[in-house]
């Protein structure tokens, strides 16, 4: 039965995954599809449900525990020192309900209770931060699909003009105009623009099948992502302390390691209980006779008083252990803080870098695209070489390709900077 149920999960999840892509994916889409198929967003939610579960193990401590036994045996019944001794046996039979209940450990149960809910918590501000950069794998992997499907069209683009070079030339070595070696040269252009397409296009197919895994997917690549542009991140032209107090605000990091110093503090006082007594309650109702129809009840009511005074030091070792973690985290807390700013930083600097060099790649592109145009107008004149022409041609490939890696990377970096100020 197990085996069966649990084929017939992986089969749904595999369904789930198999789920053809639309033919034109947007970036809301890719978000969308992370948020309900990527395992490891499952995988966070899972160890939050199981980290409320310890919390709610933890509370159990603090209710009453009710236990009910029943038993039966047969033996002997010589007493020491009265003879005649048989081997002669009768039956016993007992029953017994028995309720305890704690009633003061000086806050050993009830601290580790709360710090297993915060720890509950602290999982959960986990999880949020694996969504956020499950996020940020999505926004990143689509935005470098975007980048190679540009690319793509710089790549046909290329081709297109060499093959209208190519007939260009063709016709005017055939009227004897150009020499022979302007051909061998188009046709190396050619060949060249062509192999350009090639790995453009296979760039293409593996920038989709990375944004598959980042979403979750298990399918096809026949798909095009579309023409999304990164849209600005609100303050993303700020000073860095105010982005990072933002950051500070709402990163689910920090609110997870706060929530573990809180479940850590909560610890050592759990641990500073154990150098004192617990005060509890019992109570025990039971029948039991040697036979069925020949019960005696009995009851019992008292208080318990438990005091492990002396354990060779164990007590004292663990509060010093507990500290010693508590001064951990505040490390942790203060080694976070840095990083984040570092995030911000970087994010902010990044941003501010690809707007100028998007600029700088436009101007390029467009200088490029006139040079072009003259260098075809002055081969048609017969002024002009093939290696001009071919020269104005590689010039304009590489000034669209810087331009189209200018605005990748300033989509990355303003995907970049969402995820270090926290924001889904």
């Amino acid at each position: 039965m197990i085996g069966t149920m649990g084929t017939g999960m992986l089969l749904a999840v595999a369904a789930l995954a198999a789920e053809p892509m639309p033919q034109v994916l947007t970036l809301d889409q890719a978000l969308k599809t992370a948020a309900e198929r990527q395992p490891q967003l499952r995988q966070a939610a899972a160890a939050t449900a199981a980290s409320q579960a310890r919390a709610d193990q933890s509370r159990a401590a603090l209710l009453p525990q009710l236990r009910l036994s029943a038993g039966y045996d047969r033996g002997t019944n010589n007493r020491a020192g009265v003879p005649p001794y048989s081997f002669a046996s009768s039956d016993a039979w007992n029953a017994a309900v028995s309720a305890n209940q704690l009633v003061w450990d000086f806050g050993q149960t009830w601290n580790r209770w709360q710090a297993a809910g915060a720890q509950a918590e602290a999982q959960a501000s986990n999880e949020q931060s694996s969504r956020l950069q499950a996020a940020f794998n999505v926004r990143s992997a689509f935005f470098t699909a975007h980048g190679d499907k540009a690319l793509v069209e710089v790549a046909r683009e290329t081709l297109g003009n060499q093959e209208r070079h190519l007939q260009q030339i063709q016709g005017f070595v055939r009227v004897g105009t150009r020499p022979e070696i302007d051909l061998a040269q188009a046709r190396t252009d050619l060949a060249n623009a062509r192999l350009l397409l090639v790995n453009a296009e296979n760039a293409y197919d593996l920038a989709r099948a990375q944004l598959n895994q980042a979403m979750g997917v298990e399918g096809s690549l026949e798909y095009d992502v579309a023409d999304n542009q990164a849209p600005v991140v609100e303050g993303e032209d700020g000073t860095t302390d105010e982005l990072l107090k933002q950051a500070l605000s709402v990163r689910p990091e920090v609110a997870a390691l706060d929530q573990q110093v809180r479940a850590q503090e909560l610890t050592v006082s759990a641990v500073s209980g154990g150098y004192w007594p617990s005060l509890g309650v019992g109570a025990t109702v039971s029948e039991g006779g040697p036979r069925l129809d020949g019960l005696a009840w009995n009851w019992s009511l008292g208080p318990t008083l438990s005091w492990s005074f002396f354990e060779g030091g164990r007590t004292s070792a663990a509060v010093r252990e507990s500290r010693a973690q508590l001064d951990s985290l505040h490390a942790q807390v203060d080694d976070l803080r840095q990083s984040v700013r570092l995030d911000v930083e970087q994010a902010r600097l990044a941003i501010r870098a690809s707007k100028a060099a998007l600029a700088a790649a436009a101007d390029a592109a467009t200088n490029a695209r006139e040079r072009l145009k003259l260098a075809e107008g002055r081969y048609q004149a017969g002024v002009g070489n093939a290696i001009e022409l071919g020269d104005a041609q590689v010039a304009l490939t590489s000034a669209l390709a810087q331009k189209v890696q200018a605005d990748q990377r300033l989509a990355s970096s303003r995907a970049q900077l969402l995820r270090a100020l926290g924001r889904p």
